[in-house]
């Protein structure tokens, strides 16, 4: 654990000093078991790397900085190379940065080496499925059950947080999710859905999107499992954080190493409908804002 804050600490100097990234994200495949309304990438095509490019492209993300990587897809759990499976990745991921996390539906549980999972909500039953499809909400429940039974039993219990994407149609039942989730899971974090190819079906407008921080922060005062700290949720209502994108290094499926903002090259750059509360959350770590360090630690370490 000492050598983990001793890292974090080096790679703040290294940013500061030499403008290094520090949070990986890598998106192993475009490959999905679902077809989520909000998401755009599972309609990408492309042939997922090998393991050995796949671990060429971590130590090339390693190289320029990154301590903290987070896989996604597409859903990462689907990544195979012959006899190689998504847990050698995280295998060889581990042996270089010092928190290995990935985000996921849920549909193949948790059974992975991360140190956090991040399973994905979209609302209570009826909303997340009407996004991901049908019985997709109970499947993952029972997938979440049946690991908290075996994580009794576990020594060293990897960390399974919710993440919930808030949009116009779960956004009024948000407060209710939190409270059913409580119970099965470690930590809930948040984002706001992000309009992709001009796509503004799912999009909160002003008016709620500061109702539903202002209802987060109150669950969150009342000891609910809300990761995100107040000022971010403060801040989100707005966009009024300073944003240091260069914190930031993401890989595409095909081996590309892209420096800066989560949307570059994936679609239209529009900071006045950013969502992502994570790099609101990372660039106010950076700035040494308190409760957005604690989110980081409480999260990754």
């Amino acid at each position: 654990m000492k050598l983990k804050y001793f890292s974090i600490f080096k790679s703040f100097l290294d940013y500061k000093i030499y403008n290094k990234p520090f949070l990986a994200g890598f998106k192993l495949t475009y490959k999905c078991n679902l077809k989520c309304h909000h998401c755009p990438f599972w309609k990408n095509k492309g042939d997922d790397l090998s393991f050995k490019n796949v671990k060429d492209v971590l130590d090339n993300m390693y190289y320029e900085g990154a301590r903290v990587i987070i896989f996604e897809g597409g859903e990462p759990t689907l990544w195979k190379d012959n006899n190689f499976t998504f847990n050698d990745v995280l295998d060889y991921a581990k042996k270089k940065f010092i928190s290995v996390n990935f985000t996921t539906n849920g549909l193949n549980g948790f059974e992975y080496n991360a140190d956090a999972i991040w399973v994905s909500f979209d609302g209570l039953e009826k909303n997340h499925n009407k996004i991901r499809g049908e019985g997709v909400f109970e499947k993952v429940i029972k997938n979440l059950e049946d690991y908290r039974r075996k994580k009794i039993f576990f020594v060293n219990k990897r960390k399974v947080f919710a993440n919930i994407c808030i949009n116009s149609y779960n956004v009024h039942e948000i407060p209710k999710l939190i409270i059913f989730l409580k119970k099965f899971i470690d930590g809930i974090t948040i984002q706001f859905y992000y309009p992709y190819e001009n796509d503004f079906s799912l999009f909160v407008n002003k008016k709620e999107r500061v109702w539903i921080l202002n209802k987060l922060k109150e669950l969150k005062k009342r000891g609910y499992p809300i990761l995100d700290s107040l000022s971010c949720l403060d801040d989100l209502k707005y966009n009024t954080w300073k944003c240091h994108p260069e914190l930031l290094i993401n890989a595409e499926p095909d081996g590309t190493i892209i420096k800066g903002c989560y949307v570059k090259n994936r679609g239209e750059i529009n900071c006045k409908y950013c969502g992502f509360a994570a790099h609101v959350e990372l660039s106010k770590a950076f700035d040494l804002k308190f409760g957005s360090i604690l989110t980081g630690i409480k999260a990754f370490c």
